[in-house]
């Protein structure tokens, strides 16, 4: 049995196809990944809308998608749109017209759902104690806060990392997001980060590690300055950079590291979990439902 998750975010679109793996423990396994450079952002925080050029490769990789969905013979599919298409004068317009082209209906989730989604996924990868939950992505950074594995608060800000490459930030943002850890951390407890999308799993990869899924505060801000130290082209090609990716990363490790100071937290742990792992976590327990419910 398969699943597929699709994630339309403001930098990339993402479609992860896993299946049920059934042994001690019910597990998702990855069968099927594709990721393409959308780059929505740029639209919507220059135009305020998404152009015709970006809404036709938007249903060709639509059909390139659903033609892997078949072709896996997936139970179930989820599509989410994240701050890009939320933001848009013209996102349910889009959303509309590619559902009629392709078949795919695509939900424009809010930040507070999206930060649920992954969240659920998150969670998992959390010890007891204080943690500082930090999702930065393109258009949006959430923020949430555990203690003991419950999440006490949550906030969306509007500071992303093609945001700020576009120099289209909130006004304001980033002092509302030093004053809600301000108000909401306690600093009388020891607390780590976690965090969440690709330009962390990128600066991760890059980073001399603590454990297999932890680095120090310290080693994040080494690696952001020295990416930032490289132009463009040399981070394409000395790097070896996906260029959607060269262009936001450092961008990306300003909000990270920002948070961790402000927040007191000296290590991150980075799961590799985000949106398309919560929508396929949602799809199996859907599935889980649908088998309980009485035959009629």
């Amino acid at each position: 049995m398969k699943f597929a998750a699709i994630d339309i975010g403001t930098n990339a679109a993402r479609m992860q196809i896993s299946s049920v793996l059934h042994a001690d423990v019910v597990r998702l396994k990855k069968v099927e990944y594709v990721r393409f450079p959308l780059r929505l952002g740029h639209d919507v925080f220059t135009e305020g809308r998404i152009s015709e050029y970006n809404e036709d490769r938007m249903v060709k990789l639509m059909l390139v998608y659903q033609l892997l969905m078949e072709l896996h013979e997936i139970e179930d599919y989820m599509a989410c749109a994240t701050s890009a298409m939320r933001e848009s004068v013209n996102g349910t317009e889009v959303r509309d017209r590619i559902e009629k082209r392709t078949g795919i209906h695509i939900h424009i989730i809010d930040g507070q759902k999206e930060a649920e989604l992954t969240n659920n996924v998150v969670v998992k990868a959390l010890d007891n104690g204080q943690y500082l939950h930090i999702d930065v992505g393109g258009g949006s950074t959430e923020l949430n806060l555990y203690m003991d594995q419950v999440k006490i608060a949550s906030k969306s800000f509007k500071l992303g990392s093609v945001r700020l490459l576009e120099g289209k930030e909130a006004k304001g943002a980033w002092k509302t997001m030093q004053s809600w850890i301000k108000d909401h951390v306690n600093f009388s407890e020891p607390i780590k980060a976690v965090g969440t999308g690709g330009n962390i799993n990128k600066l991760f990869d890059l980073s001399s590690k603590l454990t297999e899924w932890s680095t120090s505060l310290e080693e994040i801000r080494r690696m952001r300055n020295y990416i930032a130290d490289f132009n463009l082209d040399d981070r394409i090609n000395k790097l070896m950079l996906n260029p959607d990716r060269a262009d936001v990363i450092v961008p990306a490790g300003d909000i990270y590291i920002a948070a961790m100071e402000w927040a007191g937290a000296e290590i991150m742990n980075v799961p590799d979990v985000g949106l398309k792992d919560g929508i396929l976590q949602l799809l199996y327990e859907k599935h889980l439902k649908r088998k309980k419910q009485p035959a009629r």
